[in-house]
């Protein structure tokens, strides 16, 4: 997989305006002015697959949320951790493309901010819309929850890592494929968070949930995470299609 770095800046209020931006789908400096009800400013990092660059392609998408410890200005910090560093240090070659924003220093993550950036995404790269897949770390994994409860069809499948959950609804989750990981020595985000999600989603009767407990495993649930293929391959098994027939 090679690496495409795109930074973008999103300015949200009521309209999409779209400034400087043809030819978004390949290596540049872009400036995305969108708009909602509140300012929300929004770096991001795009890493395109081997073979892109054919035409007669689309391709399955990625949305990487990072935790607590890479928000800021500086897109160079998404690759200290998570999915964009096994990338960066080409321990990963993957049929996908993928997203990773950055948060700013002051703010949690946005569901409406990254519905936004999602579908400019769609729009600008040859994405496949039916398969779109979330997954984030820590604070990234609570903004995976609440980004899939918020936009639940927008996702064929979602791995959240060590997240909070509270008070997130199950219901919208009901029909959704979910992986869920934590290691039970976690003293940062108590694996109950993860627990009492499943027992909830089970509740709701969905019948597609995972969860891989790691014995002894503190905070750091990510690394082997990410480095497992079946990961991957279990996304590629789902489509928005198929998942909510």
């Amino acid at each position: 997989m090679r690496r495409l770095t795109v930074v973008c800046g999103l300015v949200l209020c009521l309209s999409l305006a779209l400034v400087g931006c043809a030819s978004l789908d390949r290596a540049g400096d872009h400036r995305l002015h969108a708009s909602y009800s509140r300012d929300f400013d929004l770096a991001y990092r795009v890493y395109l697959p081997e073979g892109y660059t054919r035409k007669d392609q689309r391709w399955p998408l990625i949305l990487f949320l990072h935790g607590a410890g890479e928000r800021g200005a500086d897109l160079a910090d998404l690759e200290r951790t998570g999915l964009p560093k096994l990338i960066a240090e080409k321990k990963l070659d993957l049929p996908f493309v993928m997203v990773a924003p950055q948060c700013p220093a002051d703010r949690w993550w946005d569901a409406p901010a990254l519905a936004t950036l999602l579908d400019h995404v769609v729009a600008t790269y040859r994405i496949d819309p039916r398969r779109v897949y979330l997954t984030g770390l820590s604070m990234g994994g609570t903004g995976a929850w609440m980004l899939a409860a918020e936009y639940p069809d927008r996702f064929a499948a979602i791995a959240p890592i060590c997240g909070r959950t509270l008070p997130l609804r199950a219901a919208p989750l009901k029909d959704m494929p979910v992986w869920v990981f934590h290691g039970d020595a976690d003293n940062v985000v108590d694996i109950w968070n993860s627990e009492n999600q499943v027992k909830r989603l089970r509740e709701a009767g969905n019948t597609k949930v995972e969860f891989t407990v790691y014995p002894g495993v503190d905070h750091n649930a990510w690394d082997r995470t990410y480095a497992d293929k079946r990961l991957y391959e279990w996304f590629l098994k789902h489509t928005c299609r198929d998942d909510r027939d």
